[in-house]
């Protein structure tokens, strides 16, 4: 089923790239009615994007709350917990740093906006992002939700993690008690598993018509005016995926290329619909398969998607840097570094915010008197930009989730304890391990407190 949903959707790829591309040379004459013709068409295709987008956010609530409290609830003790959680946090940190440092060094070494010379916008022009300054007060409180039922209406998922997290805790500490309830959240996850597969069976048509729309309304000039930039963007991010598979190769070893190969599918959906929330159910999926405990997975995926987005920060220095250089201002050293540090912090403080990327180099823009309009330059191929940052979060959680298991020392292994996937093909295909939270062991009222 995943080869095919797979073939699916790069055939759903292929397919949007050819109806977009010919409904622009068809259409577009030039003129401002054409234009309207255009937009029209791709709002109509944007219909059936939206509702596959809707229903993949239907699902990420519970599927977030259900996997994690279950998973916390099998840890057996806090300490465990606090362990995977420290680890988390430090791998997400030295992550970001990274990946901030190599845009910063790809986007001096490239210099896509060296020569464009592009005059200074007057000083009161906007972008139409509106910006959103880091607020220590305001990062810190809306970590905590008001409610757990408002957190999940509003799929924020660092309020959704924290709510689990003490519902977890809880169930840990009551014990033998609380058994029935983590067997009905047992049965939620296997629910929304299956959910979740109905849900992906539209994910090809959804493909088809995200790609078919954008470049029916936009056409190939808006990739070819910014050729340059998009391409040293994209080399940027094929050196971060083989730096972070790198590293993964390094603690995991050889095992790693099933890594990779597990990931394809929520890679490639990650990709074409440029949204990392479409891919998080098939993503915990490939790492239960590969031998990742579901309760290492499920409590790693869900802060990496708020602190771990590693496309996210190397755009942000790529494209504030790429910025400053169209406009021909000159930074110092320390002025980059200094940026670096700020993107490190701010960037960690908007989980959750629309258009998040644009919103953080917007705010970072004006700290650094570099004209704000300058997101204009990038907008209008910002989407082009957001399928590669997609698929780059999702490698880059994989492999978190993957190394802190690893660390952990519970990453199950392939032989000789491996249990067959009977959906596997047949003629020697490569075994994994599944596992659910029901095969993992039931509460011990002795490991109660």
């Amino acid at each position: 089923m995943a080869k095919r949903l797979t073939l699916y959707i790069m055939i759903g790829l292929a397919a949007g790239i050819v109806l977009g591309l010919s409904l622009n040379a068809y259409f577009d004459d030039g003129t401002p009615a054409s234009a309207a013709k255009l937009s029209e068409i791709a709002g109509y295709f944007s219909i059936v994007t939206t509702i596959f987008l809707r229903l993949i956010k239907m699902i990420i609530a519970p599927l977030v709350f259900a996997t994690l409290v279950a998973g916390i609830a099998h840890m057996g003790d806090t300490a465990a917990l606090g362990r995977i959680g420290g680890r988390a946090v430090a791998w997400f940190i030295v992550a970001s740093l990274v990946s901030l440092t190599l845009g910063l060094i790809l986007v001096n070494g490239f210099q896509p906006g060296v020569g464009l010379n592009f005059p200074l916008p007057a000083t009161n022009e906007s972008s139409g992002v509106e910006q959103a300054a880091f607020n220590l007060t305001n990062f810190f409180t809306h970590i905590f939700p008001a409610s757990g039922i408002e957190a999940m209406a509003k799929n924020e998922i660092l309020q959704i993690v924290v709510f689990s997290i003490f519902i977890g805790v809880a169930i840990t500490a009551v014990g033998e008690k609380a058994a029935p309830l983590v067997r009905g959240i047992e049965a939620l996850v296997q629910v929304m598993l299956t959910v979740t597969n109905y849900v992906m069976r539209f994910a090809p048509l959804a493909v088809f018509a995200a790609v078919t729309g954008t470049l029916a309304e936009r056409g190939p000039s808006i990739i070819g005016n910014l050729a340059y930039f998009m391409g040293t963007f994209y080399l940027g991010i094929i050196v971060l995926w083989l730096l972070l598979i790198g590293v993964c190769y390094a603690i995991v070893g050889r095992r790693t290329t099933l890594l990779v190969r597990y990931i394809r599918e929520p890679l490639l959906l990650a990709f074409s619909t440029a949204s990392s929330e479409a891919a998080y159910p098939r993503t915990l999926e490939a790492l239960d398969k590969f031998g990742v405990p579901p309760r290492i997975a499920s409590f790693v995926l869900p802060l990496g998607y708020s602190f771990n987005l590693d496309g996210s920060m190397i755009y942000m220095t790529f494209a504030t840097i790429f910025i400053a250089q169209a406009y021909g201002i000159d930074l110092t050293l320390w002025q980059e570094i200094t940026m670096l540090l700020v993107l490190m912090i701010t960037s960690k403080g908007i989980a959750g915010v629309p258009r998040a990327s644009l919103v953080v180099i917007a705010a970072t823009l004006g700290f650094f008197d570099i004209p704000e309009a300058g997101l204009l330059l990038i907008i209008g191929i910002d989407h082009f930009l957001d399928m590669g940052r997609s698929a780059t979060n999702v490698v880059g959680n994989a492999v978190a989730a993957t190394v802190i298991a690893k660390w952990e020392g519970e990453l199950d292994p392939l032989e000789p304890d491996v249990i067959l996937d009977p959906h596997a093909p047949a003629g020697g295909g490569p075994a994994y391990p599944t596992q659910s939270f029901a095969e993992t062991p039931k509460l011990d009222s002795d490991k109660r407190g």
